[in-house]
């Protein structure tokens, strides 16, 4: 797996559920991955649903959450609204994957992963506890933190990833490309950080069953249909450097 072995490389990004293929191909890039989630929710997001393929077309799993009168609520302090989300997320991908090639060695981790993703209240745990056990899944080794463990001083966007980054004593900053559009180059050339953006473009397609193609599915689609060993391969941080990085 590639990693930047002369520079401490970190990614902020706030929580999803059951990522796609980028998301983890940020994770397998880097030294430390930061749940930046004491950030605003946004309802019809990627925090709370995502999308499978079931029988030829495009599914959202949506997780039930709190939101009313919790306009200005943190991702952090969101909380799930309906006890039994877990088991029928669990039953719509059996019905969509368990003719999948992989689906006999994927099927039971996942099936542990939603047994135990039920017992959690916070949205935030939910997805942090699927993005550590996909990442287990595919074969990556990185190191999950929060941002909160760095107390906030900055008050704009910017300035908070600097902070953190100084404080985890990072050299390299690996950003979603989204994030372009705000962040100040100066303020990270100031702290003597660099950045870079990953480059999602060109990544592999595979027997979907479905047509056309769709990329922005959750890397559980890539999972039962390819096997943890393509999945691993398709991300293009591995093994070595061939894309990711604009």
């Amino acid at each position: 797996m590639f990693k930047n072995t002369s520079k401490k490389t970190i990614a902020i990004l706030q929580s999803n559920y059951i990522p796609w293929k980028g998301y983890f191909d940020i994770v397998s890039a880097v030294d430390e991955f930061l749940i930046f989630d004491d950030v605003q929710f946004t309802k019809r997001d990627w925090r709370n649903r995502n999308l499978i393929v079931q029988d030829g077309k495009l599914l959202w799993l949506t997780i039930p959450v709190n939101t009313k009168g919790a306009f200005h609520a943190s991702i952090a302090d969101v909380t799930i609204a309906e006890p039994n989300w877990a088991r029928k997320h669990w039953m719509s991908i059996v019905h969509a994957y368990r003719k999948a090639p992989y689906y006999g060695e994927i099927g039971p981790q996942l099936e542990t992963l939603y047994s135990e993703a039920g017992k959690f209240e916070r949205l935030t745990d939910v997805n942090l506890h699927f993005i550590r056990g996909l990442t287990t899944m595919i074969g990556l080794s990185t190191t999950f933190l929060r941002t909160d463990i760095v107390p906030r001083q900055a008050a704009d966007p910017t300035g908070r990833l600097v902070e953190i980054c100084v404080a985890r004593q990072a050299s390299l900053y690996l950003s979603g490309p989204a994030a372009k559009s705000y962040i100040e180059q100066p303020q990270f050339d100031a702290a003597h950080v660099d950045v870079v953006y990953a480059n999602y473009a060109g990544y592999p397609v595979y027997d979907q069953a479905m047509e056309p193609f769709e990329q922005g599915v959750s890397i559980i689609d890539t999972l039962m249909r390819c096997g943890p060993a393509s999945t691993f391969a398709q991300l293009k941080s591995n093994p070595v450097p061939s894309g990711l990085f604009e």
